[in-house]
C-alpha cells in the first residue's frame, strides 16, 4: 500500500501508511499515481519502485483455488449476476449511528428498486453496532462472516458490490465487477478513474442513484493495478 492516501486521518490505516512509507528503505508502489504521491511527500525517487499491486496476484491465484474447492453460490442458493454483495464495517461508518442508518436505508431502497437479493456478510463490529443502535435491514440476507475463498467467489459472481472496504474496491476492479463505495473518499482513486467504482458516501438517495448508474456499467475498464506479477517484480 505504498503511496496510498485517502487524506482522511480519522482512518487508523491512513496514519499507519504515512508512517510506514516515511520510515521504509524501499517502497513498492502499486501505480504511477502512488509513486507521484510519495515523491510529493519528499521521499527520494530512488527508493520507489512501481510493481503493480499484489492484490492482483492474490485474486488470480485464489479465485482458481476457490473454484476448485467449493461453490458458495450453491450453498446460498444464488445465481451468478443475480444478486448484490454488501460489506460495511469501517468505524467511521458503523460507529456513527446516523451514517450507519443512512447506509442501511440506502441498501433498503436498492433492494426495493431492483428486487434482487442483497447478501451482506456482517462483520462482528457491524453486528454489535446494529444491535446497539437498534438498526435492522430485513430486506437483505445477513449472513455470518465467510472465508476469503468463499467471499472471492461471491465478489466474482455479483452483479454489483457495495462496500466501504479499500481491498474490495481493488478486487472488484480486477474481477470486472462494478463497485459502489460507501465512503466520501478513497485511497484507490484509480478505480474511480477507470470507471469500475464510484463514491456514493452514505446518503441513501445517492447510494441508490450510484447503484442505478453502476448496474448497467460495462466491465470494459483496464485494470490499473498490474498483470498479477507484482510479487515476482518485488
Amino acid at each position: 500500500e505504498a503511496g496510498l492516501r485517502s487524506y482522511d486521518r480519522r482512518m487508523p490505516e491512513e496514519i499507519n501508511r504515512v508512517l510506514t512509507d516515511h520510515c521504509s528503505d524501499y517502497l513498492f508502489a502499486p501505480t504511477e499515481k502512488s509513486k507521484k504521491i510519495l515523491i510529493g511527500e519528499g521521499i527520494p525517487e530512488e527508493k520507489i519502485f512501481v510493481t503493480g499491486n499484489t492484490v492482483v496476484d492474490a485474486v488470480y491465484q485464489n479465485l482458481e483455488i476457490a473454484n476448485r474447492k467449493r461453490n458458495v453460490l450453491n450453498d446460498l442458493h444464488l445465481e451468478p449476476k443475480e444478486y448484490f454483495l454488501v460489506t460495511a464495517h469501517r468505524q467511521e461508518n458503523v460507529d456513527d449511528k446516523a451514517r450507519f442508518a443512512w447506509i442501511l436505508r440506502g441498501l433498503k431502497k436498492i433492494a426495493e428498486e431492483f428486487g434482487l437479493p442483497l447478501v451482506y456478510p456482517v462483520h462482528p463490529r457491524s453486528r454489535k453496532q446494529m444491535i446497539r443502535f437498534g438498526l435492522r435491514l430485513d430486506e437483505a440476507r445477513l449472513i455470518e462472516p465467510i472465508d476469503f475463498l468463499s467471499f472471492l467467489q461471491l465478489e466474482n459472481n455479483a452483479k454489483l458490490v457495495l462496500t466501504d472496504s479499500g481491498g474490495v474496491q481493488e478486487e472488484t476492479c480486477v474481477l470486472g465487477v462494478p463497485c459502489v463505495t460507501l465512503r466520501d473518499n478513497t485511497e484507490r482513486p484509480e478505480t474511480v478513474e477507470v470507471g469500475s467504482n464510484v463514491l456514493a458516501g452514505t446518503d441513501s438517495n445517492k447510494i441508490l442513484k450510484c447503484a442505478k448508474m453502476m448496474f448497467h456499467r460495462e466491465n470494459s475498464w483496464a485494470n490499473p493495478f498490474g498483470d498479477g506479477d507484482a510479487g515476482r517484480k518485488t
